[in-house]
């Protein structure tokens, strides 16, 4: 009972010391603006929440569901493709619901690689993306990703050097927490690598809709050949903001989608089904309810770039996700993203993730998300401008 050798391979917890000082702070009656989780405060759209209501009242809903999805739902995720896109998405064999991304994707994960197994992840990124692979036993190889690098010249140099050869690489673009965006042309690059090096690809697409300025992120599926070596994840967490729902869904290679398929049929019943009849409201529209969300995200964004920018802190505008990511001030740059971090609390009393949360390579920034609405945005920047 005194060893469990999978949690012995994850380290402590770098927000969890941030979170201590915000908590303590807010006990001794200090507002605290949290800044830090990336935890969409927006309401569901109406029209999906009133179609959980009445699905929820229908006694034959409340059975066991089914692990890969309801099939009106995963022909919901095929037209969804169809529309977006213009890739053609079998429902039957290349996509299933997932409860939410990360459940989806540690258990992809669990059943297609080996202990010892290398998989390649960007860093800094999202955290489950590399703990997917220790948890299961593999050997993680991190891929500075970052506005001073060069990605995939970072890939082909990793690439080079890893033994053994990497059985997957997991990307997600529009990227959290760096907000890196890349040009269909990238994904054909990435298509040609996998297949030269029989690498597996699982492309986390969270952020899909969350885009700005004209920008619109392509799909990993819309890559010539893209199906032969990968899957995509999508998640109605943002988009619609569902997060709490615990919605996702994976598309692509038959057969990788047949492993996952067959992993969850041990493990689990599926979403509860009024959730997924309310998920096919959502995906076959209407679309405004997310142009709606998005334009609220690009005023959060707005406000607090230029509020940023105005009091001394030179940061650029992203072009998706729901997130920020700052360079530490040159002044403070020597303590690290977790006692600045720390240090904001105390004298700005605002809340952000520290960088190092997110990879070694994220320890000169920290990240904003965009949580609060612009009234209490503008107090973080009143707030920050103390320290500036």
């Amino acid at each position: 009972m005194k060893e469990f050798a999978r949690l012995n391979r994850l380290p402590p917890y770098v927000f969890a010391t941030v979170n201590e000082i915000k908590m303590e702070a807010r006990h001794a009656g200090e507002d605290i603006i949290d800044l830090g989780m990336g935890n969409p405060d927006l309401g569901t759209p109406d029209h999906i929440v009133d179609k959980l209501i009445e699905a929820a009242q229908k006694s034959h809903n409340h059975r066991y569901s089914a692990s890969m999805g309801i099939t009106k739902l995963r022909m919901a995720i095929a037209n969804w493709y169809k529309r977006r896109f213009d890739v053609d998405v079998n429902p039957d064999t290349e996509a299933i619901v997932t409860i939410g991304v990360k459940e989806g994707m540690s258990h992809l994960i669990l059943v297609t690689i080996r202990p010892g197994d290398v998989v390649f992840t960007p860093n800094p990124t999202y955290p489950i993306h590399p703990y997917s692979a220790i948890i299961a036993g593999g050997d993680v190889r991190g891929i500075p990703l970052g506005p001073d690098s060069d990605f995939f010249e970072n890939l082909m140099h990793a690439t080079k050097q890893t033994w053994p050869r990497p059985k997957v690489l997991i990307l997600s673009y529009p990227h959290n927490p760096t907000t890196e965006v890349v040009d269909p042309e990238f994904f054909d690059k990435i298509v040609a690598y996998a297949k030269e090096h029989d690498i597996m690809i699982i492309h986390d697409f969270a952020y899909a809709d969350l885009v700005y300025d004209g920008y619109k992120a392509p799909s990993f599926l819309q890559a010539k050949g893209a199906k032969d070596v990968g899957v995509e994840f999508f998640s109605m967490s943002k988009s619609y903001s569902m997060a709490g729902w615990r919605v996702g869904f994976c598309v692509g290679n038959p057969e990788i989608i047949a492993a996952l398929r067959r992993i969850k049929s041990y493990l689990d019943y599926g979403i509860f089904q009024p959730i997924q009849i309310a998920s096919i409201i959502g995906l076959n529209g209407p679309y405004d309810c997310v142009e709606e969300i998005r334009e609220i995200y690009k005023a959060r964004r707005d406000t607090l770039i230029n509020g940023l920018n105005r009091v001394g802190w030179k940061v650029k505008a992203p072009k998706g996700t729901m997130f920020v990511w700052a360079k530490i001030p040159e002044q403070f740059i020597k303590m690290g993203s977790v006692e600045f971090s720390k240090f904001m609390i105390r004298e700005s009393q605002v809340a952000v993730s520290p960088g190092l949360g997110f990879g070694e390579y994220g320890d000169e920034y920290v990240r904003f998300a965009l949580i609060e609405n612009n009234m209490r945005i503008n107090q973080a920047v009143r707030g920050i401008k103390k320290i500036m």
